[in-house]
């Protein structure tokens, strides 16, 4: 390139033989076409630009804040936690003879009466399946590593357990409610469906397309009404129910002033849940 004149302020700072005429806004530096970054008023050479980038505030948009990526929040430990949880108890059900973990850990109705008095069942058959059926296992454990992995990063571990666990005892409730007292019941469904249940109310909070989920729920529920499939089509239902309402407290109190409120909804909603499980029970026992 030929020298347009003997001043060299009129060539790049960072290549001597292109000429421009063309300043930095910043420091005011002469910049060919290849040094400039555009900006609002003017060009930026590369060493005010790197300034600017270095000493700009790092800040995330509120919702990016609130909702964290998985990356931002680590691996679903609890979903992965839940999964192992679910396999070692099966396992266990097959190892130790005699169905002693299937028979000391599932629940019935008589279960919430004063003729068997044992409420925790509502959540340890949660974490039991049917030994003689392992599609049963497979496809509860595949729908809560998609969910787990969706809902877990957004809401943070301690909400996720809290909505598995709140969900299970709905469905359980679910049973309780609808099905007739001698019922016996166990596996993950109920929670697996409070997954469900929460993950439609925050996506209608979000404006998510809701129509293959939709689609997915009524496929799911209309399973349970399949003749002889020995399903509980209650445990479904009571599963999403509660499940919906634990996503409905924790989007409706998601700001940090309102974390009191939430945790008080959330054990209110379980104490309830408990007290009409016991009622329920208690009257249907009774007036059979």
């Amino acid at each position: 390139m030929s020298d347009a004149g003997p001043d060299r302020a009129n060539f790049c700072y960072r290549h001597p033989d292109r000429q421009s005429f063309i300043l930095c806004q910043r420091c005011g530096r002469t910049v060919c076409p290849e040094c400039q970054t555009q900006a609002p008023v003017g060009v930026i050479c590369p060493e005010c630009m790197r300034e600017q980038r270095a000493s700009a505030p790092r800040t995330k948009p509120a919702v990016v804040t609130r909702m964290r990526s998985a990356t931002e929040r680590g691996a679903p430990v609890v979903t992965y936690s839940l999964i192992g949880i679910t396999v070692f108890v099966y396992l266990l059900q097959w190892v130790i003879p005699g169905q002693v973990v299937t028979n000391e850990l599932f629940f019935s109705p008589v279960f919430m009466t004063e003729l068997a008095f044992e409420p925790w069942r509502a959540l340890t058959s949660v974490f039991l399946h049917s030994t003689s059926l392992i599609f049963h296992i497979l496809l509860n454990m595949y729908t809560l590593w998609i969910f787990g992995r969706l809902l877990e990063p957004m809401l943070g571990r301690a909400r996720f357990v809290a909505l598995y666990l709140i969900s299970g005892l709905a469905g359980s409730v679910g049973v309780v409610a609808f099905a007739v007292p001698n019922s016996p019941v166990l596996g993950a469904s109920g929670a697996i469906f409070g997954l469900m249940g929460a993950f439609v109310v925050i996506q209608r909070r979000l404006g998510g397309n809701m129509t293959q989920l939709y689609i997915l729920l009524a496929i799911n529920l209309a399973i349970g009404f399949i003749p002889n499939a020995n399903i509980s089509w209650q445990a479904h239902l009571g599963g999403l129910i509660g499940g919906a309402l634990v996503g409905l407290i924790l989007v409706e109190t998601r700001e940090r002033s309102r974390r009191g409120v939430q945790i008080g909804l959330l054990i209110g909603l379980t104490i309830a849940l408990i007290a009409i499980g016991i009622f329920v029970a208690r009257w249907k026992i009774g007036a059979f």
